[in-house]
């Protein structure tokens, strides 16, 4: 008698996902959400909530585990956002976001974003390395990154910055970080970067913005020196805030002292803020960020 042995199904894949969201605080929208992705096969996994009692405006961002696929779940998650008026976003989870970088002459903050993105650490992808000098090129050498010198003065600003939007479109480059390239780009692409550009200053915003913030702040005698990562707006140095951090200074200080000093501050602070944005952390709520740790 020969045994009949059924054929075994293969499990489906498990998939994570992040949903964010942002609309008008109303009654309701934790519970429709959260039966919503129920309802698509959901397993949430965290889950947090934020409203501002100013603007009257509600921020969610939900992660899950399903095995129902991405379409499937836009298209439950679609009846929510109409009865809502969401504004709304489904990402993979885990999925790296390609980001380009940008950087004069300081390599600092761009040897702590390369390290941390090759020992897995930072979850993007970094297709290029963009730069108005050739300093840092044997940098990007050692990572294996290609390196684009795209110089700049007055007379080329418009066509350097031409040059540079084509290269994000033709490398599918999905935020772009500043770090420390020290150009002041123009009101047209920081509109077209809004929302997908990270700037590091190398003070605590808002005080001692635009050039040598450091020598502003010595000159002034403070007592702390910081570094502040924001998204890039056409106001310089006035984009919505993503993280801030600060360490303590003294009259001994010099400004060579201060200027190294804050180096490591600028490295932690800008690779934080691109970890959120890369985890779909940080919403935009107008000139303020709401950031979900």
């Amino acid at each position: 008698m020969t045994d009949l042995i059924a054929p075994s199904s293969t499990p489906a894949s498990t998939h994570g996902y992040v949903l964010t969201l942002s609309c008008a605080d109303q009654p309701g929208i934790v519970h429709a959400v959260s039966g919503s992705l129920l309802d698509a096969g959901c397993n949430i996994t965290d889950s947090q909530q934020y409203g501002n009692p100013d603007t009257g405006t509600f921020f969610m961002r939900v992660a899950v585990e399903t095995t129902t696929s991405f379409s499937k779940l836009r298209e439950h998650l679609q009846m929510v956002a109409d009865r809502f008026e969401l504004k709304w976003t489904l990402h993979r989870a885990g999925t790296p976001i390609r980001t380009l970088i940008m950087a004069s002459k300081a390599a600092h903050c761009l040897n702590d974003l390369l390290f941390l993105q090759r020992s897995g650490t930072l979850p993007v992808e970094i297709p290029a390395i963009v730069s108005n000098h050739k300093d840092l090129e044997p940098l990007a050498e050692f990572y294996g990154i290609p390196f684009y010198y795209i110089p700049v003065t007055p007379e080329t600003k418009a066509s350097a910055e031409e040059a540079l939007l084509e290269l994000v479109a033709e490398l599918g480059v999905e935020l772009v970080v500043l770090a420390r390239y020290m150009q002041v780009l123009s009101d047209d692409l920081c509109q077209r970067l809004a929302g997908k550009a990270i700037n590091i200053h190398h003070s605590f915003l808002p005080s001692f913005k635009g050039a040598k913030p450091y020598h502003q702040a010595h000159a002034r005698g403070v007592k702390i020196i910081g570094a502040t990562a924001h998204y890039v707006t056409a106001v310089l140095d006035e984009g919505p805030i993503i993280e801030q951090e600060v360490i303590r200074v003294d009259h001994g200080h010099s400004v060579e002292k201060f200027v190294s000093m804050g180096r490591a501050v600028e490295a932690r602070t800008l690779a934080q803020a691109v970890q959120w944005h890369a985890e779909h952390r940080v919403l935009l709520d107008g000139h303020r960020t709401v950031v979900f740790d």
